[in-house]
């Protein structure tokens, strides 16, 4: 299981130096001339093994900061900023980071059949018509709009049977009151009874990330945007999504080495599907906060065209969490 890391931080020189001062001055010490001539540093075992020790120090310290989120708090367990992980994955672009605590915030997932509307809504429809602060694609369907495995919306099964071969399964709300509140659970380690549903919200997709730290897809070199609900050591949530095309490989190994904290991770529909939806009001509260707020555009511009969703996951706060909204950090 891939638990939480406590990383000392890298900003300070003087820290660095204390580490690997000593060794480096044996090193030095090890480029002894021979007949009058400096030997090369790589001839000397010595050497070697010293220059093999500060590689280690060195590239131990090189995520330290890597797992840092700062942006905008949009309201008490609910924050959104940008995550740009180019030093540590040169492939992978800046992705929008919406951090969810689900003491505070509710998950509901819809689909356009239950709601009564004659075909999919797009994002921006969806926000419109459910009201919620934030709402996001689910996971992949068919060309007749039917869900590609379990989905569940209040209690209730929304018409799609268990897919074979993905075992990732978003989960909240619990039938029966327990924490936590909201899980991304592996099917290939955890249960899910559909006798007994123990949760009220449910979508199944694609898992990308387990506990042990595999990436569980294969790389197949297509590039597309994503979108992924990942779950954290602390019990918060992570949505993010790209703001370039990726790999779904090579961003899931990304996660695996600089986001350390990420218990594991799932992916929902890519591609054109990939999006999300902040309520307007909370768009224009965060305007109006000083600093700048670098995932609004990037929301606004991902995509030119919105497609029809036939199923999203809405977040909306509790009812002990309205009326506190877009705080900032």
């Amino acid at each position: 299981m891939r638990g939480p890391y406590r990383i000392r931080p890298l900003d300070s020189s003087n820290n660095l130096k204390l580490r690997i001062g000593f060794p480096f001055l044996l090193l030095k010490d090890a480029m002894v001339q021979s007949n009058s001539v400096l030997r090369p540093l790589t001839y000397t075992p010595i050497a070697r093994f010293l220059l093999g020790i500060i590689l280690v120090m060195s590239g131990g310290l090189s995520t330290a900061t890597a797992q840092t989120l700062t942006g905008d708090q949009l309201g008490n367990g609910l924050s959104i900023s940008v995550w740009s992980p180019h030093a540590q994955c040169p492939g992978v672009p800046p992705l929008v980071a919406v951090e969810i605590d689900p003491d505070r915030y509710r998950f509901t997932v819809h689909y356009y059949r239950q709601e009564g509307v004659p075909e999919p809504l797009d994002i921006r429809q969806w926000q419109e018509r459910t009201g919620h602060d934030l709402v996001f694609n689910a996971g992949l369907f068919r060309e007749n709009y039917a869900y590609l495995g379990l989905l569940y919306g209040n209690g209730r099964s929304l018409g799609s049977k268990r897919h074979a071969t993905w075992q990732g399964l978003f989960a909240a709300e619990p039938a029966v009151d327990r924490s936590p509140r909201a899980r991304v659970l592996d099917l290939t380690f955890d249960t899910f009874d559909e006798e007994r549903v123990p949760y009220r919200e449910v979508a199944q997709s694609l898992m990308l990330l387990d506990r042990t730290g595999k990436v569980r897809v294969r790389q197949t070199g297509k590039r597309a945007y994503q979108t992924l609900v990942a779950e954290q050591s602390n019990g918060h949530l992570l949505i993010l999504k790209t703001t370039e095309v990726v790999s779904l490989y090579t961003l899931g190994e990304c996660l695996r080495d600089a986001f350390p904290s990420l218990r594991q991770v799932m992916a929902m529909d890519g591609g054109s599907s990939s999006d999300i939806a902040v309520s307007p009001s909370l768009r224009q509260a965060t305007s109006k906060m000083a600093g700048t707020h670098g995932w609004i555009p990037l929301l606004e511009d991902s995509l030119a065209t919105h497609i029809g969703l036939p199923a999203v996951i809405g977040v909306s706060p509790r009812p002990e969490q309205t009326g506190v909204k877009a705080i900032s950090k």
